[in-house]
């Protein structure tokens, strides 16, 4: 088919006459154009009618994408790539990633949202309520003030009125914490001298650190030796993979999660500094409902 139908082969397509599609694109029931006196049907639309259209159980789920959405992580981005799963990333930040898991544009999300009791559980039910997805304990990580490499009298967000600092995105729950932060300490975003543009990803604002661009970012430890860059830490935070059951034993998700524990990523997180593997592969929620 092409990506406009005639209303010929929607007729066929509905298995109705011309007339009674002529009908439907008039009383507005049926998504058309009008183009140089002809009606037109755009097919994805027609598609996606007819599917809102359909009552029953759904009998099959559509296939996830290979898809890992939310937080960036330097860690599980190597291991994404050295493990040989085939994955690819959208990362957008933990709260980005539950919208793209509930949607099922995801096969799993890496989160680290700081709760009141813990991390990412409740905000994974708030989002999926008892959905079958499981949350699966990557790494244990410190986080606080990254420092540019000439700045040295910054040693907590009192510090940080009329700093130039480069900020998140507001869908990363690091900025979710920062903003709770400059609250907690009487401060707001208008205090600060922010970059123009947000860093979307830890090592985007850890570079623009390095390269002078700011003094000042919310980020990983594991990230200031590797850019020369001072580091004041302020919290601790768990990262976790929310992952689809469905997906959890496909070969991609199992090549990864194998390789999580190889001695390799052992190795690798003690390079980069900042990480605790102690609670790695514990199951902190296993959705209910199938």
């Amino acid at each position: 088919m092409p990506n406009y139908l005639t209303t010929k082969e929607l007729a066929e397509l509905l298995r109705i006459g011309e007339r009674k599609a002529y009908d439907l694109a008039s009383s507005g029931e049926i998504p058309c154009v009008r183009a140089m006196g002809k009606l037109l049907f755009p097919k994805a639309e027609i598609i996606a009618w007819l599917n809102a259209s359909r009552s029953g159980p759904q009998v099959t789920e559509p296939p996830l994408p290979p898809i890992v959405a939310g937080s960036h992580d330097p860690l599980l981005d190597w291991a994404l790539r050295e493990s040989g799963s085939g994955l690819a990333t959208y990362y957008d930040g933990s709260f980005d990633g539950l919208t793209r898991l509930k949607d099922r544009n995801a096969q799993a999300a890496a989160l680290h949202i700081h709760e009141d009791d813990g991390f990412n559980t409740q905000s994974l039910r708030d989002h999926l309520g008892e959905a079958p997805v499981v949350l699966y304990e990557v790494a244990k990580r410190k986080r606080g003030l990254l420092l540019a490499p000439k700045t040295t009298d910054i040693s907590g967000f009192s510090d940080l009125r009329g700093r130039r600092v480069v900020l998140r995105q507001d869908s990363a729950a690091s900025q979710h914490l920062f903003d709770a932060q400059l609250e907690a300490h009487g401060l707001t975003r208008d205090d600060l001298d922010p970059l123009p543009t947000c860093a979307r990803t830890e090592e985007e604002l850890a570079i623009a650190l390095h390269d002078n661009k700011a003094e000042v970012g919310f980020g990983l430890g594991a990230l200031a030796g590797l850019y020369n860059l001072g580091f004041a830490p302020t919290h601790s935070e768990r990262l976790d993979l929310a992952i689809w059951r469905r997906a959890y034993f496909d070969e991609p998700m199992l090549k990864l999660l194998s390789f999580v524990q190889s001695e390799r990523f052992s190795a690798r997180a003690a390079e980069f500094g900042g990480y605790d593997l102690s609670g790695l592969g514990t199951i902190h929620h296993n959705g209910a409902s199938g």
